[in-house]
């Protein structure tokens, strides 16, 4: 008992799983055990105890809102949702003051929900993720529910930008819808924040930047594509689920991107 108190080199990990399987049931030697530690030891875990008795006895202290700001999800989102709200009102701006462009809101709407999308389930930007990760079933219920509070945010933003421009909700609702699910669908491959800077980068490059050099909108925009993007957001989506429900009690890899 002594040498495994001192953690004497002669003690195989054999032994010292031995003696502690015991110990959790035998009061006797967790008494002699107590008087096999060194003193120094033994003043130490008698400062521990003290400080987690008092902790006990006293409750936990009250957190400040600061400081929960900085630990929780909001810290890690709301940089995002007023990237995108921001987003939204200089293109809406944008578009008033240059009437004779392409409506900037309905180029950039599809888009703007892609970043909160990847800063909610991005490991960077969470101080929790190796607990999240290794959570039971873990990946598509969590995303799930933190992409929603990402469309709940930005989409009251996208109708005021709508409605100032004087758009139909169908135009920049489905786009947002479609990507939204591109993203998740994607995310299963590469990981979602790969996903949404892929098709953030895709969308610019290929869409918007000609149409504000052609100065004209897309037909994937105009009212005939409503039917196409629908028929894309429910495809998409039934991809995403598909996916995430081959392995169910299991984590899915790529929407973890580890």
């Amino acid at each position: 008992m002594s040498q495994y108190a001192s953690g004497a080199a002669g003690v195989d990990d054999t032994t010292v799983w031995a003696v502690e399987a015991h110990l959790e049931t035998c009061a006797a030697c967790r008494a002699v055990l107590t008087d096999a530690v060194d003193p120094d030891t033994r003043n130490l875990l008698d400062r521990v105890a003290d400080a987690i008795a008092t902790g006990v006895a006293t409750g936990p202290r009250p957190v400040r809102r600061r400081r929960l700001l900085r630990s929780g999800v909001a810290a890690r989102v709301l940089p995002w949702l007023f990237t995108a709200t921001g987003l939204m009102l200089a293109a809406a701006l944008f578009e008033w003051t240059f009437d004779s462009l392409p409506s900037l809101v309905l180029l950039v709407a599809p888009v703007a929900p892609l970043l909160p999308v990847a800063a909610v389930w991005s490991r960077r930007l969470d101080p929790a993720w190796e607990l999240t990760a290794t959570m039971p079933r873990t990946g598509l219920p969590p995303l799930m529910r933190r992409t929603l509070g990402v469309l709940s945010a930005v989409l009251p933003v996208l109708a005021v930008a709508g409605w100032f421009t004087g758009h139909s909700p169908g135009l920049w609702l489905l786009p947002v819808l479609g990507f939204t699910a591109g993203t998740l669908a994607l995310g299963t491959v590469v990981g979602v924040d790969r996903a949404a800077l892929a098709l953030t980068v895709a969308w610019s490059a290929g869409v918007v930047v000609p149409s504000l050099v052609d100065r004209q909108l897309p037909p994937i925009l105009a009212g005939d594509s409503l039917p196409g993007w629908a028929l894309t957001t429910v495809a998409l989506t039934a991809v995403v689920l598909v996916r995430a429900r081959r392995r169910p009690n299991e984590p899915h890899p790529n929407l973890l991107h580890r």
